[in-house]
């Protein structure tokens, strides 16, 4: 991070390990030990005993203080717009946290549009598209947050291109930087600060946006 002079990052466990609590500790203490550089995010299997479920997403809240839940539908096996998935969303908002959903690969589930309809139903949860459909899909984003106020989409992975058709129909305050894995941060940083746009934009992507999502200072 001081490398690539980034303030703060979302930490979020990969989605299928063997012990989830004890990934969570993980990123918990490391929140605890730099709370002005990281946020936490809680990424669990949505289809355990719910009591379960709930209860470790409160925990993270609770003891730590994260600020997202993260669904990854091609390994949670969760469709978005059902109406069965309703206590996924309504976790994160009982807890006030965001939900960092990804999409792109791994269909059918992780199709931005299937956001549409929970970001609709909760119009107070924050709902951000991971990687903003992953450039194939980039256009169901751009509509998702066109009908969606409370949609925010990251930007990782799309082409610079695909960043400029998102910007000429949603708003920079409501687009974020997102790095994907540890990696990657120099090319997504560069991607953004190459962008011919606005010295205010690039601020929203890269900082504003993020920090008013998941409670960080600008």
């Amino acid at each position: 991070m001081d490398r690539h002079g980034v303030d703060r990052s979302l930490v979020i466990p990969f989605p299928v390990v063997e012990d989830y609590r004890a990934e969570h500790d993980l990123i918990g203490r490391a929140v605890q030990r730099y709370p002005d550089r990281l946020f936490g995010a809680a990424c669990l299997y949505p289809l355990m005993e719910r009591s379960r479920f709930e209860d470790e997403v409160r925990r993270c809240r609770e003891r730590y203080g994260f600020a997202a839940l993260k669904l990854q539908p091609q390994y949670h096996g969760l469709n978005p717009m059902s109406p069965l998935s309703d206590f996924f969303f309504e976790t994160a908002l009982a807890n006030r946290m965001s939900v960092v959903c990804h999409t792109g690969s791994g269909l059918p589930f992780s199709s931005p549009c299937l956001l549409m309809p929970p970001a609709r139903k909760f119009p107070d949860l924050t709902v951000v598209v991971g990687h903003s459909g992953g450039g194939i899909f980039v256009h169901e984003a751009i509509v998702a947050a066109l009908f969606c106020p409370n949609v925010v989409l990251e930007l990782s992975s799309l082409m610079p291109h695909h960043v400029l058709d998102v910007l000429a129909y949603v708003a920079s305050d409501r687009l974020m930087i997102g790095s994907d894995l540890p990696e990657s941060v120099a090319t997504e940083t560069g991607k953004i600060l190459l962008l011919d746009i606005a010295d205010d934009a690039k601020r929203n992507i890269l900082d504003v946006t993020a920090s008013r999502v998941f409670g960080g200072p600008c």
